[in-house]
């Protein structure tokens, strides 16, 4: 779209205030201008500052890159026309003039031009220096409330790895919204006042990040990826990440995911006519690694009709990532690194179960590397996430090391199928109890599906606005990242605390959740307090409302979670009537994510509707 010389000889300019050459101290280089191909926003980042840049009929246009709602970032959203969309609450903004359609916020602009290929911004307007954090005249951490501990240990022996969630929650509804308790010595502050929260939240990676003691434990079993990456290592794959998980991407995997619902329907068919109880959180599992395999890797492991003996067969289980994931959260909150000088039963399993899926996605690396050999236009088109990693580079222009890689793969596959098969096994959980809830959902099924089993295409599902409530509604009541621990990367202020560079500040999602000062009847099941149309509702704080986090580093895979859980809710409840086996008052278990324990159900074919 743009030559790097004008014909007068002279440099053009593009983008906001084109007439006016930045000066050259004050013009930040933020990209190649081949990286900004067509219209679609891009993510960038220069000193520190987050940027969306794009092109329109106008140039080139750079803005400020962070919504003004919750901050995500706006070069993770959707071009529609002259609509920017954030993806995080689709918040609209003109691609012109950066203002919010339905509202009176507008993005500040960046002027911009191209010198010899090289983008360059004034990034003046977005540096609005935020004062040093003062720690005069604010609390300190040693004065918040919080657990007696005992020396050396704190308070460590009532951390019961499984139940961390429920130890934490209980502390809350003692001490308070913000409160302190000791890992061994150290001090770890925890936050649930919604405020704090988000603040925490959207001033991530700059002022937190998480504990300094996340990414070695990822390191250490040879995993590290998008999940515990920080600083520009983070920026580089998190690009990767939601290209992948893109809309447009999205569309075109919908055939293969409905395949898979497909399977899943088939199996619990064979269980329905068999009166064979069902064991919900192993079924959904499988069902995920199924639909997680085929977007990240194109490669179908089918743990759905292969069942736990895919370890046997040198693939991947459902039960190892469970062990995995189990494992790294019991590092997470050990007092020290323990296993480098001492290996227990779990750590030495651990080794075993890295050793048998690392050569397993290594294979899949080097299939992906010869497909890509034999035919070099799949690194413009790469046709899963494993593809697109291998052709990727990283800021310096660097490809990523296979640890990286296989790292990566390993985060972005177990993340996404033990997130969504729990939260659908919650909703299961919830709806058993709900004959209302059945009939209007499938009141909206009957009416959405006509004679089909499941949603056809992904425009049917996404307008499935009740199967979303119900999703929404699961996730406020038993959201399965129940914490978020962080750390202070600099001396910061919460509020009136000062927090020292350093100091653990843990995220509590679920008490802000279950507030009725923030959404009313909070203890019940509700589906109906989400959608737009209810006037029964009273109070209603969607900012109280994290399940997917918030900030630069929202979950990347909202968007897939949300469309695997409206479609797999319309094929079960389309298809079934459950009727829960297990008792009514089902354990949280928490294993990296919070869980149902063996939760059991009995299907029954539904009647024709």
């Amino acid at each position: 779209m743009f030559e790097e010389k004008a014909s007068n000889g002279r440099q053009p300019s593009v983008g906001p205030m084109a007439e006016e050459r930045p000066r050259p101290e004050v013009s930040t280089p933020i990209a190649r201008l081949g990286e900004l191909r067509g219209e679609e926003p891009v993510a960038l980042s220069a000193d520190g500052v987050d940027l969306v840049a794009f092109h329109t009929d106008t140039g080139l246009k750079v803005f400020e890159g962070r919504c003004p709602h919750q901050g995500a970032l706006l070069g993770e959203g959707e071009r529609n026309g002259r609509e920017l969309v954030c993806r995080n609450h689709r918040w609209r903004f003109d691609v012109e003039s950066g203002r919010r359609l339905g509202g009176p916020q507008c993005l500040r602009a960046c002027p911009s031009q191209v010198r010899n290929g090289i983008v360059y911004a004034d990034l003046r307007a977005l540096r609005t220096a935020a004062p040093a954090a003062s720690l005069a005249h604010t609390r300190s951490v040693q004065s918040l409330p919080g657990p007696p501990g005992l020396p050396l240990l704190g308070n460590l022996l009532s951390l019961d790895p499984s139940q961390l969630h429920r130890v934490l929650e209980g502390w809350e509804a003692t001490y308070g919204s913000l409160f302190r308790f000791r890992l061994g010595t150290r001090d770890v502050v925890v936050v649930s006042e919604p405020a704090l929260v988000q603040k925490v939240l959207r001033e991530r990676p700059e002022n937190y990040r998480r504990m300094s003691t996340f990414a070695p434990v990822f390191e250490e079993i040879g995993a590290p990826g998008v999940l515990s990456a920080e600083g520009k290592p983070w920026r580089s794959l998190r690009r990767l990440t939601m290209e992948a998980l893109s809309h447009r991407h999205l569309k075109s995997f919908y055939p293969t995911l409905k395949g898979v619902v497909q399977r899943l329907h088939t199996r619990w068919s064979r269980a329905a006519d068999a009166g064979r109880e069902v064991h919900v959180t192993h079924d959904l599992q499988r069902f995920l690694v199924d639909v997680m395999t085929r977007l990240a890797f194109g490669y179908d492991v089918n743990a759905l009709e292969g069942g736990d003996g895919g370890e046997r067969r040198g693939e991947i289980s459902p039960r190892q990532f469970d062990e995995v994931f189990d494992a790294v959260n019991r590092r997470l909150i050990a007092p020290f690194p323990y296993w480098r000088f001492v290996r227990l039963p779990a750590d030495r399993k651990l080794e075993r179960i890295i050793g048998q899926v690392f050569p397993w996605i290594s294979r899949l690396v080097d299939a992906a590397r010869e497909r890509i050999a034999e035919d070099p236009g799949r690194a413009e088109q790469p046709q899963n996430f494993l593809e697109a990693m291998i052709c990727a580079r990283d800021d310096a222009g660097q490809p990523f090391s296979n640890e990286v890689i296989l790292g990566n793969a390993l985060q972005i596959l177990a993340g996404g199928q033990d997130t969504t098969a729990n939260t659908l096994a919650w909703a299961i959980h919830e709806i058993c109890d709900r004959p209302d809830v059945v009939a209007s959902l499938r009141k909206e099924l009957d009416r959405a599906l006509g004679d089909d089993a499941m949603p056809e295409s992904i425009e049917t599902a996404g307008r499935l606005v009740y199967a979303t409530a119900i999703a929404n509604e699961v996730m406020r009541l038993r959201p399965v990242v129940p914490s978020m621990f962080m750390e202070a990367n600099t001396d910061v202020v919460l509020g009136d605390l000062a927090l020292p560079k350093g100091t653990a500040t843990w995220v509590l999602v679920r008490p802000a959740a279950r507030d009725a000062e923030n959404f009313a009847d909070p203890e019940s099941f509700r589906p109906e307090r989400w959608l737009a149309q209810s006037d029964s509702i009273d109070a209603h704080d969607t900012s109280a409302y994290a399940p997917f986090g918030s900030g630069p580093r929202i979950c990347p895979g909202r968007t897939l979670a949300l469309l695997e859980m409206r479609v797999a809710l319309a094929m079960i409840f389309r298809n079934f009537e459950i009727v829960r086996t297990s008792p009514r008052d089902i354990e949280e278990v928490l294993k990296f994510t919070m869980n149902p324990r063996d939760l059991r159900v009995r299907l029954r074919r539904r009647a024709a509707a």
